[in-house]
């Protein structure tokens, strides 16, 4: 099965330690240093679209694209009774279509990793430049590849009353993608139903992704630590990049 398939039903429920007004109070952080407004925005990669409905319902106008029907048909559904109701796109981000421009992307939750060809995320990277108007903003985090390399080998797992998942790293240094082999229960009504996905990634250097950047044509190009405004430190696991369209 492939990814976000059956996982899209239990995502939520899976990942309540993600805190979405705190991500979402960091990407406003971020929007204020603008030298420009923002009032339109793009997530990219938007999944159940819970930074998406976050973002909503303090004013922005937003647009939800994701590679994953199943995680979009979710994104709507929550998103349903805002008064400003975004828009959702199904499209891969290298392949990346809108209607019209808009004043910022975010890409959060290291959504860049899951590209797993270079050159497809450079063609992202373009496309993201090509819809953005003139000083707008991107604005991105990315797993370290200490943080993907450290995962090999090793066996989690997350439960709630109706949702039971575990899952296996398994590193490659050949191809450098870390590997998670997922086994996903989940209860419905009086019955178990399993679900088995793999989810991969992408080790990026830090340095790789700035020259993609540089190469979209994107400027005034800064990397912060983990929810931070300030500069990473030395084996900070998560790295934001904060670019403008010049």
């Amino acid at each position: 099965m492939g990814s976000y398939e059956f996982l899209a039903g239990s995502y939520d429920a899976l990942t309540l330690d993600v805190d979405y007004p705190r991500w979402a109070d960091y990407v406003e952080g971020h929007f204020r240093r603008l030298k420009r407004p923002v009032e339109t925005v793009l997530d990219l990669a938007c999944g159940t679209g819970s930074l998406t409905y976050e973002l909503s319902g303090r004013g922005y106008t937003l647009t939800g694209v994701d590679l994953s029907a199943d995680m979009l048909s979710l994104a709507e559904e929550k998103c349903r009774g805002l008064e400003n109701r975004p828009q959702f796109f199904c499209q891969g981000m290298e392949a990346l279509r809108l209607p019209g421009r808009v004043d910022a992307c975010v890409c959060c939750l290291d959504s860049v990793n899951y590209v797993l060809q270079p050159q497809k995320l450079r063609r992202a990277f373009r496309r993201v430049y090509e819809h953005l108007e003139p000083g707008g903003l991107f604005l991105f985090d990315a797993d370290t590849p200490e943080k993907l390399e450290s995962m090999d080998d090793q066996i989690f797992l997350d439960e709630t009353e109706d949702e039971y998942c575990v899952w296996r790293g398994e590193y490659s240094f050949r191809r450098r993608v870390c590997s998670f082999w997922m086994d996903v229960f989940r209860r419905e009504g009086n019955v178990w139903r399993r679900g088995e996905e793999l989810h991969e990634e992408f080790a990026y250097t830090m340095d790789e992704l700035e020259a993609y950047l540089k190469e979209a044509g994107f400027t005034d190009i800064k990397r912060f630590g983990e929810l931070k405004f300030r500069a990473p430190k030395a084996g900070e696991q998560r790295v934001f990049f904060r670019a403008v369209k010049g």
